[in-house]
């Protein structure tokens, strides 16, 4: 989007203020976003034990599904509204909503209303991560996204760390309606930095005729509108460029990448929501005490973070394929880790290996999708990929539920979450090389239809 403004595509990424303002508010709203859903499983262990409740683990993980539900509506429908409505209104009102049912969850007096708000919660929560991500990547330099997109997606973990270090206190003293009450705080501090500043992308204004809008945005940022003309009337690899985006997503060009990675995406968000949801509880069966339980969780996400961003720097020289694949195995092999008798110190290390893992997949999957479809249909991919990949995130809670509320040994919770990291490492290879690839233009065209140069996959 900005390779003008930052002396081409084939120069070195650099961070003008605009992207450094989109990034910071777009992060933040992902920091709301991971502290949301991890609280859930920062308080299952206080609402099995809420009293004229009477939940089981097994309810417990079926409300778990309920916000996922919701979030696989909101980033789908979401998802490709953005690329109609615009990605800063869509992603202001998303945030709005989900802090609003957040707070809504403390006054729940049933399992059924807390389910009910959840899953209301879900629906702003979902369409959150895919206008964020599009925003974000349209905003930075090609060199520069998987970097971008790990520094974003930081915003996560660091809202579960923040969830479980509020638990450790906030839980004890004002019980679990305490953490969903500091779920209001996305209303009263982003959304109003938001509204002032957070600008809207130049090339949806430019696809959308709105010229006049496009071009006082870049005045605004000091960025270099592209000289083409406004509107290419030629067929792209997609079809012409008014198609639906979601049409083009499953067209003859695009569809093999496109169930790649709603597959990849789906086995990526059930290895994180299965570690969100119920690790605490599971470390807890295994003998440790509420407070190391939730420093398990506290870990993963800490990992997750530290993680990521260092791989971010490689995944950018080398290309996205082979650090997902190294991801996705550095997935499989610390959940092996979690499901043997070691030192504690050994397994906090391998609770951070899971957090790189599974998050650090998700995030290159995530940064691989915003460079391999055109602008003009990057946050329906991006919805699309998140809402499929709800279907995993859905699974985990019931499924880990299951398997704890029969009985069986805590070790099989962790089996169950190696498979998806072992055979996302085979489904990333399956992805072929994006179409226009192998002939580069230098500038995008203004629908954003073109394709900047090539990036090592």
């Amino acid at each position: 989007m900005l390779e003008d403004s930052r002396g081409g595509s084939r120069g070195a990424a650099t961070w003008p203020p605009v992207t450094l303002l989109v990034l910071a508010i777009c992060g933040i709203a992902i920091v709301a976003d991971g502290y949301d859903v991890v609280i859930y499983g920062a308080v299952i262990p206080s609402l099995l034990h809420e009293h004229g409740w009477g939940l089981t683990p097994a309810g417990a993980g079926l409300i778990g599904s309920f916000a996922l539900i919701g979030m696989l509506i909101g980033a789908t429908t979401v998802g490709t509204l953005t690329d109609t409505l615009g990605r800063r209104k869509m992603l202001i009102g998303c945030l709005a909503w989900f802090s609003v049912m957040t707070g809504l969850c403390a006054t729940a007096t049933s399992p059924e209303m807390f389910g009910l708000f959840r899953f209301l919660a879900g629906l702003g929560l979902g369409g959150v991560l895919p206008t964020a991500s599009a925003l974000s990547g349209e905003y930075s330099h090609p060199k520069a996204r998987n970097l971008v997109f790990a520094i974003i997606f930081s915003g996560f973990p660091v809202g579960g760390i923040i969830a479980a270090l509020t638990g450790m206190s906030v839980i004890p003293r004002f019980g679990w309606q305490g953490m969903f009450l500091l779920g209001l705080l996305p209303l009263l501090v982003v959304v109003p930095v938001a509204l002032k500043f957070l600008p809207e992308s130049i090339a949806f204004l430019q696809a959308k005729g709105r010229h006049a809008e496009a071009e006082k945005t870049a005045r605004r940022w000091n960025v270099s509108l592209d000289d083409r003309p406004k509107e290419d009337p030629a067929p792209t690899a997609t079809g012409p460029s008014g198609a639906s985006p979601v049409k083009a997503l499953f067209s003859r060009s695009y569809v093999v990448a496109t169930l790649c990675f709603l597959a990849m995406s789906c086995l990526c968000l059930f290895m994180i929501y299965g570690y969100n949801t119920w690790l605490p509880e599971i470390m807890g069966r295994a003998g440790y005490s509420a407070g190391s339980a939730l420093g398990f969780l506290l870990m993963f996400n800490f990992g997750a973070v530290v993680g990521q961003l260092l791989l971010s720097l490689v995944a950018d020289r080398l290309g996205s394929k082979p650090i997902i694949v190294t991801t996705c195995l550095l997935a499989g092999a610390a959940v092996v880790l979690l499901s043997l008798r070691l030192p504690t110190a050994v397994l906090y290390a391998a609770v951070a290996l899971g957090g790189v893992g599974a998050m650090g997949t998700q995030t290159f999957v995530l940064a691989y999708v915003s460079k391999y479809y055109p602008v003009r249909m990057g946050a329906t991919a991006m919805g699309w990929a998140l809402g499929f990949g709800r279907i995993g995130s859905m699974l985990a809670p019931p499924l880990l539920g299951l398997i704890i509320g029969a009985g069986l040994a805590y070790q099989w919770n962790f089996y169950a979450l190696a498979v998806p990291g072992l055979i996302g490492a085979a489904l990333i290879g399956l992805v072929p090389r994006a179409p226009g690839e192998a002939a580069p233009v230098e500038h995008a065209t203004a629908d954003g239809t073109a394709r900047s140069l090539p990036e090592p996959t």
